[in-house]
Formats: structure tokens, sequence, C-alpha cells
């Protein structure tokens, strides 16, 4: 596939990017092997491979809902500079 200069400049533009003049030529030359790239894609022959399983057609897990504390005390205050009674103890900010 051939790109010229004003699809480039159009693709910039449809994109909002300023594409300065000086940059089109190497552009449309990108452009151009990525195209090349997508039709090399889809010359490989897909026939026997499964589709692969999307996020939309697994179920997630479900678990029951409950309140806990994670049973992460220690490892939250693990680097608190001061804690007591499983909790942060802060400096008092409002007399």
């Amino acid at each position: 596939m051939s790109l010229d200069s004003a699809t480039v400049k159009r693709v910039g533009r449809l994109a909002r990017l300023k594409v300065p003049d000086e940059k089109v030529e190497p552009l449309r030359a990108d452009l151009v092997r990525i195209l090349k790239f997508i039709d090399q894609l889809s010359e490989v022959n897909t026939d026997a491979v499964e589709p692969m399983v999307g996020s939309g057609q697994r179920q997630m897990p479900m678990r029951e809902d409950m309140i806990t504390d994670g049973n992460y005390v220690s490892d939250v205050l693990a680097n608190a500079p001061e804690s007591a009674q499983n909790m942060f103890v802060v400096p008092k900010v409002v007399e």
C-alpha cells in the first residue's frame, strides 16, 4: 500500500497533530512500514487456532460479600512510625 503526502497530512490533521512539512516524508515511510506489517499479519493461517477467551466471555469468580479487616494488620502497621492497639498513632492536629 502506498500513501501520498496529502494523505499523511490529512491523517495528521484528523489526529489533531501538527506535522511540519519536513516530517511528512519520514512519517509517510513509517506509516507505509506499519501498513505492510499489517498486511503480513493477514497472511498468517489461523484456521486451526482456537479463539482466545476475552474478558467479556469469562465469568469472574464471586466471593461472599463480607466486611473483614483482611488479616493484614501487622503487615499494614509494619512501617508505621508508631502504633498502639493495632492502630496508627498520629500527632494531635485539632485542639
